[in-house]
């Protein structure tokens, strides 16, 4: 389910684009001045949510984005599996298994939070408590 719409000029860095049904997260947006051509464009430099690659996107000014619903939730880690780990939603206290990425592999034990996204039904792990 989309939030909303923004245009590329609005996409302030922080902001979470969908790009290819992708979410990716701002981090910068070079807008270019109108000339006597055509419309501004802007250069949108963005990092993966899900893989942490960075992509960038040269589109017109007035192009559309989808502004994905993000859940931002925080959890107890109740074991750690090869590629899972398997938590407990602190406000919910349904459990929910969640892969991770190999960088927190060494922080991620039992006993300890995280903060965990939502973003449109998939779940990634942001932060380590």
């Amino acid at each position: 389910m989309v939030l909303r719409l923004t245009d590329a000029h609005s996409a302030k860095p922080g902001t979470i684009i969908l790009v290819n049904n992708e979410p990716f997260q701002v981090n910068s947006n070079d807008i270019s001045k109108t000339g006597k051509h055509g419309a501004s464009k802007c250069r949108i430099e963005a990092i993966g949510v899900f893989n942490g690659k960075k992509k960038i996107i040269a589109v017109p000014g007035a192009e559309r984005f989808d502004v994905p619903n993000v859940s931002k939730r925080r959890a107890q880690v109740l074991s750690v599996g090869e590629n899972t780990v398997s938590v407990m939603d602190l406000e919910s206290y349904e459990t929910i298994d969640i892969p991770y990425m190999e960088e927190l592999k060494g922080q991620i034990m039992p006993e300890k939070q995280i903060e965990y996204w939502d973003v449109e039904g998939k779940k990634v792990i942001m932060k380590v408590f």
